[in-house]
């Protein structure tokens, strides 16, 4: 997950002992590849905190020991172009589109994935599309990450969109099952996962398990079956917060089969055939109709993929 709309990076720093100086002109030396006015117009907008309190000056002065946290908002893309891309759709009608996604198709446009996305798909399926809730993620109200799998459901139209946005914002009237096989397995058998998540301190290119600056994630998880070292587990998230169930799963030493990113690469290696991505499958997605409220569901099949490692 992430399974939301992406979130700002956060990047967090300690002012080590015998440092001192104006504030841009420190951020900018801290940080990895930002410029002084790149790190001005941050702090301006009101994307920064000193010791928790919103600082906008650029010539505060950092002294040792204080804790400063940059908010970088994701980039926009450029308006994409619609694609002659299949789509497996499992329901349609003029206000909503669910798809069976299948790994290795990023949802929407962003660099290093400006073209054969989901959307650019979906413009050209539909081109009425274009605009709903904005024209860099048109119809867009959640998202699956580049290699998992399965369900995704997308706003037809702008009433759609607002009250999507919403009810998965707010995790109302919205159920969402994954299933992911996991190396191992996790104790206990069946439980709950509730901490706060948020970006690493040590690498902002992942999420993990923080004390601060971070979001309550909830994972409910049950192992359906275990063989070999492999388990398949249900996991049903009651938040979506980006890689939250790789995130929850690795935090149990239960890293999933082929997470490249939170697993372990010795394990996957042991495995035959070697993963090339990681076993994490949207299952179902259960939610009331955006306009006529009527109690919806939609089911994409575990992959057969999944049956290589582990037999039900």
């Amino acid at each position: 997950m992430s399974e939301e709309l992406e979130e700002d990076t956060l990047l967090e720093f300690i002012v080590p002992e015998g440092e001192i100086g104006r504030l841009d002109a420190w951020l900018a030396a801290a940080s990895d590849g930002f410029s002084r006015s790149r790190v001005q117009g941050l702090i301006k907008a009101g994307r920064m905190t000193i010791n928790s309190q919103v600082c906008t000056k650029a010539t505060e002065k950092v002294k040792a020991g204080d804790t400063i946290v940059l908010s970088i908002p994701p980039p926009v893309p450029a308006i994409p172009e619609p694609e002659n891309i299949p789509l497996d759709i499992i329901f349609e009608d003029d206000d909503i589109v669910v798809i069976d996604k299948p790994a290795g198709i990023v949802v929407h446009p962003a660099p290093g994935h400006l073209t054969g996305t989901l959307v650019n798909a979906l413009l050209y399926h539909c081109p009425t599309l274009a605009g709903i809730g904005g024209v860099a993620r048109p119809g867009i109200v959640h998202r699956l990450d580049l290699d998992t799998s399965g369900v995704m459901i997308v706003a037809k139209s702008e009433k759609a969109m607002q009250v999507l946005t919403k009810e998965f914002a707010s995790h109302q009237n919205v159920k969402k099952t994954y299933l992911a096989l996991i190396h191992g397995k996790p104790n206990p058998l069946q439980g709950r996962i509730e901490n706060l998540i948020g970006r690493s301190p040590y690498d902002r290119k992942k999420m993990a398990i923080v004390e601060r600056n971070g979001k309550n994630a909830i994972t409910n998880y049950k192992v359906i079956s275990s063989s070999n070292g492999i388990s398949l587990v249900e996991c049903l998230i009651e938040t979506g917060r980006t890689h939250q169930i790789r995130v929850h799963m690795a935090s149990k030493g239960c890293p999933i089969v082929g997470d490249t990113t939170y697993g372990k690469s010795a394990l996957d290696k042991s495995l035959s055939p070697i993963p090339q991505r990681q076993l994490l499958h949207a299952h179902k997605l259960e939610l009331k109709h955006p306009i006529t409220r009527k109690e919806m569901s939609f089911v994409s099949p575990i992959p057969n993929l999944f049956s290589q490692y582990i037999h039900q």
